[in-house]
């Protein structure tokens, strides 16, 4: 699993809503042909990229098993999950590959993010015995 972060602290990017829209056209077409790629290649399971921090909502179980949010918006978050991928790769090696490629994805002025692409093994279930 490729995990795309967004932090705030270490970028020397503005946030994508000032973007042009042709940077974000150019950004998305950009993810386009990364996920095309690695189809073709037969590599490419599942991606999605994610809504921002403004969105999202940390939920936990309250009394009865009722949804109690204790947070969100998070609207002063620094860091953030902005999308991820799932590949099936022959190695290790080549799963770093493609987070590295990834992570050139264009931002304004068409100049590579350099956005940090954590990749983290997708671990199988137990054996049955357990």
């Amino acid at each position: 699993m490729l995990l795309m972060q967004f932090s705030a602290a270490g970028t020397d990017f503005p946030s994508i809503d000032t973007w042009t829209p042709e940077e974000i056209q150019a950004h998305i077409g950009f993810m386009r042909e990364v996920n095309a790629k690695l189809a073709a290649d037969g590599e490419f399971v599942q991606a999605e990229g994610l809504g921002g921090p403004q969105q999202a909502r940390i939920v936990r179980a309250g009394e009865n098993g009722a949804p109690v949010v204790t947070e969100g918006p998070f609207a002063e978050t620094k860091e953030f999950l902005a999308g991820w991928w799932i590949v099936d790769c022959e190695t290790p090696q080549r799963a770093v590959e493609i987070a590295a490629h990834i992570s050139t994805a264009p931002g304004p002025g068409g100049r590579p993010l350099n956005m940090p692409i954590e990749v983290h093994p997708v671990m199988s279930a137990p054996a049955q015995e357990l």
